[in-house]
């Protein structure tokens, strides 16, 4: 199989079926994480994303980001942005 680095599986709260991930589908996602070295002020940094397909019938997306996300972001918290809307 091949292995797409860029693209990570997310679980959306409260979205439980295909048919609910479409209104994701286009939303930016960020991943905030903690630095050891401060950068413009601050120690967080950010790695920016967005949703582009479900991932089987239970309410998972994927979600195509910039950077590769670290190892240690597996299991760990996004943000979903809701926009840009289409509705």
């Amino acid at each position: 199989r091949t292995q797409y680095e860029h693209t990570a599986l997310l679980q959306l709260e409260n979205v439980n079926s295909k048919e609910e991930t479409s209104f994701y589908e286009g939303k930016r996602v960020a991943y905030l994480y903690r630095a050891p070295t401060e950068k413009k002020g601050t120690h967080i940094r950010c790695i920016w994303g967005r949703i582009t397909r479900p991932h089987g019938n239970s309410g998972v997306v994927r979600a195509k980001f910039r950077h590769n996300l670290p190892p240690h972001a597996m299991g760990a918290s996004v943000r979903v942005m809701l926009y840009p809307s289409t509705i």
